[in-house]
């Protein structure tokens, strides 16, 4: 199948278009390209929250700095419970889909958003009583515990439009309304780029905490608007009772998935507590070559979510081998694009870094780390669509077994061993990253292959 421009216009146009699509039948290469141009948009809006914020934040100095990268590191305990949520979302409207029950999608879709409110407000207030704690805990030096508090504290209030924002993407994508999903965050980073720069000049700090909070916040209400309106692919919310069966089968994917995400989240708090004993300047290079890493991974992860709607659709209605293709046609792709984004990191590293920074030795640290983790983006891209497809066809529980092997068995003693045993310091950690996140893209793709995941029922 070949592309003339006029066709590739269409395809984009058509991608970024609410049309109800049946994603079960017809081209696959069409179906990915479909649903990857806004899923890759939506998390490059995604990846530009990371970047606005620190763009503004660096000229408030490395103190600051570092209070954003150590309340992001510890935020991602927060981003695990919306990403496992999602998943499980995704996962069981995906099914519904394929299966041609649309009612039922949208009754599993309210289930989601009342488990989400009720994990949320419990972990949301224990983090904004704690913030100091969770800075100084963090290795934050005392300078930046009296400078971050108070931005650590809103954040972790507003955790709830964290999560809503991406539980509510997942159940679009999986009905595959990605486009819906793109311009929720959209709208979302538009408020944010907007408020950051105005609301530091009033607040400093914990102005950048209040516009992330309050543009994530608008981005919800967009979604919440058009699914109590409904759709063609996804009727109108239903009233949401408490539904102990469907809750039951979200709880039964969203747990693993849950603590799939927690075991990668948790290994990227330690690794960040085995760089804060270089002190912050190392602490400061390593989170901004992250932001700048997760600025090229997130629209990676938008491609590889394809592979999620498309294997759950494809199961639901009971074509395991359209699966498999789709999984197979999504990593070609993703891998290609991982290449491209491999030279431009490598080769730019130096100017990449100077734009998001003006500290020269936290700026040897940045590029250091970019150029390192940055030779291993080919796996990554391949990997993420395997764990993607794994998750799904709703079996959160094998990449949960890989992330725990891969991370916790591997990733950490390997950081610690090059950077304090063989004094490699806060290059031995990036190494130990490279090397972990392309073994498991390898383990991954071995057990794929079995193809267990395909029996998996919801």
């Amino acid at each position: 199948m070949s592309f003339s421009l006029s066709d590739i216009g269409k395809v984009v146009r058509d991608s970024l278009s609410s049309e109800h699509r049946d994603y079960t039948s017809g081209s696959l290469r069409k179906a990915v390209l479909l649903l990857s141009i806004p899923m890759i948009l939506e998390m490059s809006m995604e990846s530009v929250f990371a970047l606005v914020d620190i763009f503004f934040v660096g000229r408030l100095g490395k103190e600051a700095v570092a209070t954003v990268g150590l309340t992001e590191s510890v935020l991602t305990v927060i981003y695990t419970v919306a990403i496992g949520l999602s998943m499980a979302a995704t996962a069981m409207v995906a099914r519904r889909i394929g299966e041609k029950k649309p009612q039922a999608a949208a009754h599993a879709a309210g289930q989601s958003i009342l488990l989400s409110i009720i994990f949320t407000l419990a972990i949301s207030l224990s983090g904004a009583l704690a913030a100091s704690s969770i800075l100084r805990l963090m290795g934050a030096g005392p300078s930046t515990v009296a400078a971050g508090t108070a931005y650590t504290r809103i954040e972790f209030g507003g955790c709830i439009v964290i999560v809503l924002l991406f539980l509510i993407n997942g159940i679009f994508r999986g009905a595959g309304n990605a486009a819906m999903a793109m311009w929720s965050l959209w709208i979302a980073n538009g408020c944010n780029i907007l408020l950051c720069p105005l609301l530091i000049h009033f607040f400093g700090l914990p102005g950048a905490a209040i516009a992330t909070t309050a543009g994530r916040g608008a981005g919800v209400c967009f979604q919440l608007y058009h699914l109590l309106r409904g759709s063609p692919m996804l009727p109108k919310l239903p009233r949401i009772v408490p539904d102990r069966k469907v809750m039951a089968g979200l709880l039964k994917i969203a747990w693993s998935g849950t603590v799939q995400f927690f075991i990668n989240s948790a290994s990227w708090i330690v690794m960040t507590r085995l760089i804060a004993q270089f002190q912050d300047v190392a602490i400061a290079g390593y989170l901004v070559s992250i932001r700048i890493l997760i600025f090229f991974l997130l629209p990676a992860w938008g491609m590889s979510n394809a592979a999620a709607t498309l294997v759950g659709q494809s199961l639901g209605a009971g074509l395991p081998g359209r699966a498999v293709r789709s999984v197979r046609t999504t990593a070609i792709y993703n891998g290609v694009f991982m290449a491209a984004v491999t030279l431009i990191s490598f080769s730019c590293a130096v100017p990449i870094v100077g734009f998001l920074n003006k500290d020269p030795a936290v700026e040897v640290i940045a590029v250091r780390a970019l150029r390192i983790i940055s030779l291993g983006y080919i796996f990554y891209g391949v990997g993420m669509v395997l764990t993607n497809a794994f998750n799904g066809a709703g079996d959160t529980l094998t990449p949960m077994i890989i992330n725990l092997f891969c991370f916790w068995l591997f990733q950490i003693p390997l950081g610690w061993l090059l950077a304090d045993y063989f004094h490699y310091g806060p290059t031995g950690v990036f190494i130990a990253i490279l090397l972990t996140e392309s073994t498991l893209t390898v383990v991954s793709l071995v057990v794929f292959s079995r193809g267990k995941w395909k029996k998996v029922k919801i």
